[in-house]
């Protein structure tokens, strides 16, 4: 088995040393080069050709949001972020994701040596997730560049929203955020019934990715709060670090957060949230997985379509950064539609009928 190239860019020579130790420890992965900045990136993604590059955001001549872009300009590279646990950080990230980046691995807050070596089953998993991600994926999440902001005002929820017969439940994680601005630009400023996602990602992130992608759709997103009232034409993104559930109140439907222990290694869970989602009176369910590695999700879909679901999709392989949760539910023979991921949500808008 040939191994991974990889090139690590890093702009500080203990966390160069460091990734360069962590990943080489795999003896399927192999360190082809180092750079300092941006611009030695750019420069050595076009002399070395490694399959995945890990990039920094913050380095000094050019930094990472900007040389992600060069290097899937000038010759694509799976490219996966280090970022920092912070709100600039988090905004940057969301940006680089959006922008062709594969994933991306949050630096340790406290203690970086100790933190990064407690993460590497998590940075050489990563790597080698990227490394299997096709560059046609990557090439066309990228056509078009960086979204621009739709300007466009939101339509006020009518107090009839509270009231909806139907809702929509996703999950996703690895190349999520790009696949959910696909399908949530894609539903209409009037579309009547909301929707639940679970995107994984670690606190701070997801408040970022909802700000960005209100700004981007025509329906409202936000951050899900606990207690929050579930309307219409919005998207409720499960925040990091809480599980997310929904209770029938007599007021109407609410999310409860909480933080019970992660399932299938994560909180928030997809299995979770649409396990709560299925426990509804009353409502056509419909439930979305998309791109995202292991299988968050599979069994609580199968489980929701004996119950009954309306219908239940997933996102095909062409389209998928990892074909791992589609592909997980599709082996349980419980996804009624397998579709590209810009066809999701015409997909969404014919099964409701909205």
């Amino acid at each position: 088995m040939e191994k991974i190239k990889v090139l690590v860019v890093d702009d500080s020579l203990f966390m160069r040393r460091m990734i360069v130790r962590l990943v080489e420890e795999d003896e399927n992965i192999q360190v082809v080069g180092t750079a300092r900045n941006g611009v030695e990136g750019v420069k050595l993604v076009k002399e070395l050709r490694p399959d995945v590059v890990t990039m920094d955001i913050e380095m000094p001549e050019m930094n990472g949001i900007e040389a992600l872009g060069k290097i899937m300009e000038e010759l694509p590279t799976r490219v996966v972020m280090l970022s920092s646990l912070t709100k600039e950080g988090a905004e940057e990230t969301i940006t680089a994701l959006q922008s062709g980046a594969v994933d991306f691995i949050a630096k340790p807050s406290g203690s970086v040596g100790t933190g990064l070596t407690g993460a590497r089953e998590e940075i050489i998993g990563k790597i080698k997730a990227a490394a299997r991600t096709p560059l046609s994926v990557l090439i066309a999440a990228r056509r078009g560049g960086v979204p621009q902001t739709v300007w466009e005002p939101k339509r006020a929820v009518p107090e009839a929203a509270k009231e909806f017969r139907q809702i929509v439940a996703i999950g996703t994680s690895t190349g999520g955020p790009k696949a959910l601005e696909t399908v949530l630009t894609g539903l209409p400023a009037d579309f009547p019934y909301p929707v639940l996602v679970v995107q994984h990602m670690p606190p701070k992130f997801t408040l970022s990715l909802a700000q960005r992608l209100n700004n981007l759709c025509r329906i409202r997103v936000v951050e899900a709060e606990d207690g929050q009232l579930v309307q219409g034409g919005t998207a409720y993104i499960a925040p990091g670090g809480f599980h997310m559930t929904l209770t029938k109140k007599r007021d109407g439907v609410r999310i409860a957060l909480h933080q019970e222990p992660p399932q299938n290694g994560h909180r928030p869970s997809v299995d979770v949230m649409f396990d709560s989602v299925s426990a509804l009176p009353d409502l056509k369910k419909h439930y979305v997985l998309m791109t995202g590695m292991g299988s968050d999700g599979a069994k609580a879909m199968a489980q929701a379509k004996r119950q009954g679901a309306e219908s239940t999709i997933a996102e095909a392989q062409d389209s998928c950064v990892v074909f791992g949760m589609p592909r997980a539910a599709i082996s349980l023979n419980c996804v009624d539609h397998v579709v590209p991921v810009t066809v999701i949500a015409a997909k969404i808008r014919q099964l409701t009928k909205a």
